[in-house]
């Protein structure tokens, strides 16, 4: 069994981007994984301070207190971190970089900023196919963290809240959650 978290970066908690988080998590608990989801827009999660004040209490990482607590400790146990945004100007949203660039004060912790080892899973609804900017991001940050990818479903053309229902992405985000070993 492995441990899976999903950061939903997106404002919508019913929208496209919440379709394939849902998809991915039958898939998934279905192969007999833990899966957590925290909804990002509804929680108050501050940005980084750049202040490399983090890592001094392993239990509480940041020196900031809201709900990055809430997400710290699973974080910690987690095999895999899914990245889940609606495509905002060719970028993942503000909400989902706010919380990921909190998740530095878990590097911190080690004391030649050596941050936990994960595979990664990136999930992303947008309303064309251009996701040039964003692969480009995300393969880098892959490369940079020390992370592996195991997946990435994109889906394009879905605009409107249900844009997705009947969407062959939905099967694919199923199957991909369903195929983690």
């Amino acid at each position: 069994m492995k441990n899976i978290i999903i950061l939903n970066g997106s404002p919508r908690k019913n929208g496209n981007t919440s379709a394939l988080i849902q998809a991915f998590t039958e898939g998934a608990e279905s192969a007999g994984h833990k899966v957590s989801t925290f909804f990002l827009d509804r929680m108050n999660i501050n940005g980084c301070k750049g202040c490399f004040g983090g890592g001094k209490d392993a239990e509480h990482p940041c020196v900031q207190k809201d709900d990055m607590e809430q997400i710290y400790p699973v974080y910690k146990e987690a095999d895999i971190v899914v990245l889940a945004s609606p495509a905002y100007y060719w970028g993942i949203s503000g909400q989902l970089k706010t919380a990921f660039d909190r998740l530095f004060a878990v590097t911190e912790s080690s004391p030649d900023y050596e941050g936990p080892k994960k595979d990664c899973i990136l999930l992303m609804a947008a309303e064309s196919w251009e996701f040039e900017e964003i692969l480009f991001w995300y393969d880098r940050l892959e490369k940079n963290i020390g992370w592996k990818s195991i997946g990435k479903v994109l889906c394009g053309d879905v605009m409107n809240i249900g844009d997705i229902i009947g969407n062959p992405k939905l099967d694919e985000a199923r199957a991909l959650g369903a195929s983690i070993q």
